[in-house]
């Protein structure tokens, strides 16, 4: 069974939606990704080349994905509050969100971990806080 884990370092970040506008010159509509989003999900590839190299999941493996987002603590934060951040009694509901977060890092992982995100069967995804703002993703080839 195969399992590939790394870790995306710094503030995570959803998938913005494309910009649907007419185009005069092909008299239709046009989508263009945010380039933010598209920076992300590139930063996103490299992290996951790095430390798995030219590895990636067959054509036709099933995968589950676990993926911890880590939100950094506000430094504006009561003591007690950023010991009850850190400990996991409070958690982030807030912007990105989950699903968008999801989102961005399966897109970025086409083609470069897997031949596309209908492989993957399972999805988990968490946010919590932490010193460190992060994404930590592990990837595992289901036996079935």
């Amino acid at each position: 069974m195969k399992t590939i884990c790394f870790t995306v370092p710094g503030k995570p970040q959803g998938k913005a939606r494309a910009r649907t506008f007419y185009n005069p010159k092909t008299k239709g509509m046009s989508s263009i990704t945010p380039e933010k989003t598209v920076l992300y999900e590139n930063f996103i590839s490299t992290c996951y080349l790095q430390a798995a190299g030219e590895e990636r999941f067959s054509d036709d493996a099933y995968i589950r994905i676990r993926i911890q987002a880590f939100y950094e603590v506000t430094k504006s934060s009561s003591k007690i509050k950023r010991t009850a951040m850190l400990n996991g009694e409070l958690l982030p509901a807030k912007k990105p969100d989950i699903d968008n977060i999801a989102k961005a890092v399966l897109d970025a992982l086409n083609s470069v971990a897997y031949r596309d995100d209908t492989q993957i069967v399972e999805l988990q995804i968490r946010k919590q806080y932490s010193e460190k703002p992060r994404l930590e993703i592990c990837m595992e080839e289901l036996e079935v």
